[in-house]
């Protein structure tokens, strides 16, 4: 299949109306359009992938870090390059239901990362937060998250405004491994 692969623009018979529009094909998405790894429900044995990642390696799970109460992870469906989630181990849906400890390390987990990606990718700023509920936004409402998402001068330019598409410039196990390595202490 790679044999194949050029840098030159393929014309595809019978996808429409012939325009000067290339198209920059992004079939993994479709996942996460279908749905494919949300719950079926709201418990923790509902198919939650928060609760079912730290069981996984860290390299199959995309998890950069492990506390006590949380963990950081690599989001699938990225905003930019490095945008990932904070994560505590206990099934809980709502920010209010985190006990002291977990508010405490989810909030010194957001510092740490934020401070791995300035290291590794010279972040110029951070989009930080949560959404709560599946009326707010929330992916996956029923397990809390809190997204820590990069930021740089100009990275907003007309892929994502006129097209609806970011260009991620890393795979996410690369990504991965080095927000690991710059993950503080």
């Amino acid at each position: 299949m790679l044999a194949r692969m050029t840098s030159e623009p393929e014309q595809q018979i019978g996808v429409g109306t012939q325009d000067a529009f290339q198209r920059l094909w992004t079939p993994h998405r479709m996942a996460y359009i279908q749905g494919e790894n949300k719950p079926s429900g709201p418990g923790a044995d509902d198919g939650c992938p928060f609760c079912t990642i730290p069981e996984k390696s860290d390299e199959d799970g995309l998890v950069i870090a492990r506390g006590e109460r949380v963990y950081a992870v690599l989001n699938l469906y990225p905003y930019n390059g490095g945008h990932l989630m904070v994560v505590p181990f206990r099934h809980v849906a709502d920010y209010t239901e985190l006990d002291e400890a977990e508010t405490a390390e989810l909030a010194e987990f957001t510092k740490r990362a934020m401070t791995a990606l300035r290291t590794a990718s010279g972040a110029h700023g951070f989009n930080i937060g949560m959404n709560q509920g599946s009326v707010a936004g929330a992916g996956i409402a029923a397990h809390l998250h809190q997204h820590v998402v990069p930021r740089w001068g100009g990275d907003t330019n007309f892929m994502p405004v006129i097209g609806h598409t970011k260009v991620l410039p890393q795979l996410l196990a690369d990504t991965r491994a080095m927000l690991a390595d710059a993950w503080p202490a």
